[in-house]
């Protein structure tokens, strides 16, 4: 089988986040297929991401410092990426609460997010405006059990995320 390539250079030299290409090229694979991957450096925060969704990387430097990655589903499976929640968004009650991150720089985003959803009863939903896919929070997220979904705007400067609460834990 084919390794599926994705090069996401052009992406970043032109100053955009390549974590929704990426999670893209994830969503395509089939099953025992790798994700090669070439990045303008080594892309390690994506690691522990990809890992979390069932691959192992192998990573190599290229010339000028860029870089190629192979992310290898481990046992040929890997778990559902970036949405955590069976039920659609469409079905979640209109948000109760609105923070416009999108000007603010990391960690500080994930941190407001975190601090209105520990005040949030369950099923209450969060809309978030953000400068930039925020790949470190979903884990987070995960872990406490809320649901997400999200994408850029149709100019792709911000990132919309809508959560709903999985109560307090």
């Amino acid at each position: 089988m084919n390794d599926l390539e994705l090069d996401v250079r052009p992406i970043l030299r032109h100053g955009r986040e390549p974590f929704g290409a990426i999670m893209g090229a994830v969503n395509r694979l089939a099953k025992g297929q790798r994700l090669k991957l070439y990045a303008t450096f080594k892309p390690e925060p994506l690691f522990h991401v990809m890992a979390s969704q069932g691959f192992s990387n192998e990573a190599s430097p290229l010339e000028d410092g860029e870089w190629m990655v192979i992310f290898t589903p481990v046992d040929g499976e890997r778990v559902a990426v970036v949405e955590s929640s069976p039920d659609s968004p469409e079905s979640w009650p209109d948000p109760a609460h609105y923070l416009d991150c999108a000007e603010l720089d990391p960690p500080e985003p994930m941190v407001r997010i975190l601090a209105q959803l520990e005040t949030m009863p369950e099923g209450e939903v969060l809309f978030a405006l953000l400068g930039r896919e925020p790949i470190f929070l979903f884990p987070e997220l995960k872990s406490r059990g809320h649901a997400w979904a999200g994408d850029f705007d149709e100019t792709g400067a911000a990132y919309r995320l809508m959560i709903r609460s999985g109560g307090r834990k």
